[in-house]
C-alpha cells in the first residue's frame, strides 16, 4: 500500500506540472467506459496512432522512389575572368611545341533545363516496398501493445477507486458504531455504572478512527485524480464511477486453465514481424549483386552573352536535349555487400534467440500470474471470513458489556481486531484485483 501511495502522489505531481486544466464536464463511467475514454484521450495512445501515420507516410515515401523523378534548373554565371585554354602555337605560325593562351566563351552564360529519370529495375527497391508492409504491421502492433498497457493501468486505477469508496462506507459505519458506543458508555458513566477510563478509551478510539477517515477521504480524492491522469482526463472534470466491487468476477475457471499459447501475445507477434523484416533485409542485400536500370532524359537551352541581357527576348538561346539509359552492374565493392549479407544472417539468428527467450518469459509470466491470482483469491476469501468472525466477536463482546458481564477493554480489543481484519481484507482485495488484471494481461485477454 505504501508503494501505491507513492505512485499516486507521483501521478498528482506530474499532473500539477502539466498544462492548466479547463474541463469542468461531469462524467459517470463504468470500467469499460473509462477504458474506452482512455483509449481515445491518453497521450501514449495518441502518440502510438501518430506513429502509425508516420509509418504510412514513410511507406509512401519509399513508393515515391519508383515514380518518375523530374527536376528543373536555372543556372546563371558571370565569368569575372573568362577561362583560358592553351592551343599549339604552331597553329598560328609559332614555334612547334609551344602553346598560346586563348580565351573562349562569353562573360555571361545562362542555362535553363529539365531533367527526368525513371527507375526501371532495382531489386533492392522492390524488396524495400515489400518490407514497408511489415514496417506498418510493427507500428500497428506497437499501437495495440500501448492500448494493452493503458487498459491495464486504467483498470487497476479504477479498481483502486472502488476500493477507496468501499472503505469510506465501511469507515463511516465504524464511526457510527463507535459514536453509539460512546453515547451508551457516557450514559452508563453518568449513572455510575462504568469508570471514566472506559469512556476515555472509547473517545480516544473514536478520535483515531475519525482521523483515519479524514486521511482515507484525501486518499480517495487522490485515487480519483490518479485515475483521471491515467485516462487522459482533465483534473477539473467531475468523475463518478458506476461500477461496484460486486461486479468483478475473478474467473475461477480461468485460473484453473492450463491452456496458454505465448504466440497469442502481442509482444511475440511483434518479434515475428521483425523476423520477417530481417529475412527481407537479407534478400535486399543479396539483390545488391544484381544490376539496376534507369532511363533518363534531359533538355536545356543556353544563353551566351557578352553583356547581361540574358532575358532579352530578341537574343538567341541554344537548345540541347538527350535521352539515355544507364545500366549499373556491380563488379567489386571491397566486400561490402558480402558483409551486409552476413549481418542480415546474424540478425536473423539473434531474433530467433529473442523469440525463444520471449516465449520462455511469457510462459513464466503466465504461470506466475496464474499462481498469484489463485493465492490472492484464496487470501481474499480467508480475510472475508476473518471479517465475519471479528464482527461476531465484537458483537458478543459488546452484548456482554451491555449486560454487565463483560469489560470495556474487551470491547475495545474486539474493535481493534475488527478494524485490523477490515484493513487486511481491503489489502487482500487490492492484491486480488491487481492479480486479476495481471493474469488477464498475461493470458492475452485484457484487450481484444
Amino acid at each position: 500500500m505504501k508503494k501505491l501511495v507513492i505512485a499516486l502522489f507521483s501521478g498528482v505531481f506530474l499532473l500539477q506540472a502539466s498544462a492548466q486544466n479547463t474541463d469542468s464536464s461531469a462524467y459517470t463511467m463504468s470500467l469499460k467506459q473509462a477504458v474506452d475514454y482512455a483509449l481515445k484521450n491518453a497521450v501514449s495512445v495518441q502518440n502510438a496512432d501518430i506513429d502509425k501515420q508516420i509509418a504510412e507516410a514513410k511507406r509512401k515515401e519509399v513508393l515515391a522512389l519508383g515514380l518518375p523523378q523530374i527536376n528543373a534548373s536555372f543556372d546563371v554565371k558571370d565569368f569575372l575572368e573568362i577561362p583560358t585554354s592553351l592551343i599549339p602555337a604552331e597553329f598560328f605560325g609559332g614555334k612547334p611545341g609551344t602553346f598560346i593562351g586563348v580565351k573562349f566563351g562569353t562573360q555571361y552564360n545562362a542555362t535553363a533545363g529539365v531533367d527526368a529519370s525513371q527507375l526501371v529495375f532495382d531489386g533492392t527497391f522492390f524488396l524495400a516496398v515489400k518490407a514497408m508492409k511489415s514496417f506498418l504491421e510493427i507500428a500497428d502492433k506497437a499501437s495495440v501493445r500501448t492500448r494493452i498497457e493503458v487498459t491495464s493501468a486504467v483498470t487497476k486505477a479504477y479498481y483502486n477507486v472502488l476500493i477507496s469508496e468501499d472503505r469510506m462506507k465501511l469507515m463511516d459505519a465504524n464511526l457510527d458504531r463507535l459514536k453509539k458506543l460512546q453515547s451508551d458508555t457516557k450514559a452508563l458513566y453518568d449513572n455510575g455504572f462504568v469508570e471514566k477510563i472506559d469512556l476515555d478509551r472509547i473517545t480516544v478510539n473514536l478520535n483515531n478512527v475519525s482521523t483515519e477517515r479524514d486521511k482515507l477521504q484525501r486518499f480517495s480524492d487522490l485515487s480519483y485524480n490518479f485515475l483521471k491522469y491515467q485516462m487522459g482526463m482533465d483534473q477539473k472534470a467531475k468523475l463518478t464511477l458506476s461500477g461496484t466491487l460486486s461486479d468483478i468476477n475473478f474467473s475461477p475457471d480461468a485460473t484453473a486453465s492450463d491452456k496458454f499459447d505465448p504466440t497469442s501475445r502481442i509482444e511475440f507477434s511483434i518479434l515475428q514481424t521483425q523476423q520477417r523484416m530481417n529475412h527481407l533485409d537479407l534478400k535486399k542485400n543479396r539483390f545488391g549483386y544484381l544490376p539496376n536500370l534507369v532511363l533518363y532524359a534531359s533538355g536545356s537551352e543556353s544563353a551566351l552573352r557578352t553583356q547581361f541581357d540574358i532575358f532579352d527576348p530578341g537574343k538567341t538561346w541554344y537548345p540541347m536535349s538527350l535521352v539515355g539509359m544507364k545500366l549499373t552492374l556491380p563488379i567489386f565493392d571491397g566486400g561490402q555487400k558480402h558483409y551486409r549479407v552476413q549481418q542480415s544472417k546474424l540478425n536473423i539468428m539473434k531474433t530467433e534467440n529473442d523469440m525463444k527467450a520471449l516465449q520462455q518469459g511469457l510462459d513464466l509470466e503466465y504461470v506466475n500470474a496464474k499462481t498469484g491470482l489463485i493465492n490472492a483469491s484464496n487470501t481474499l476469501g480467508i480475510q472475508k471470513k476473518n471479517i465475519d468472525l471479528a464482527t461476531e466477536i465484537y458483537n458478543v463482546a459488546k452484548k456482554k458489556y451491555e449486560q454487565g458481564i463483560g469489560s470495556n477493554l474487551e470491547v475495545m480489543t474486539a474493535e481493534t481486531s475488527l478494524k485490523e481484519s477490515q484493513t487486511n481484507y481491503y489489502s487482500a482485495l487490492y492484491d486480488a484485483l491487481n492479480a486479476k488484471v495481471d493474469f488477464d494481461k498475461a493470458n492475452g485477454s485484457l484487450y481484444k
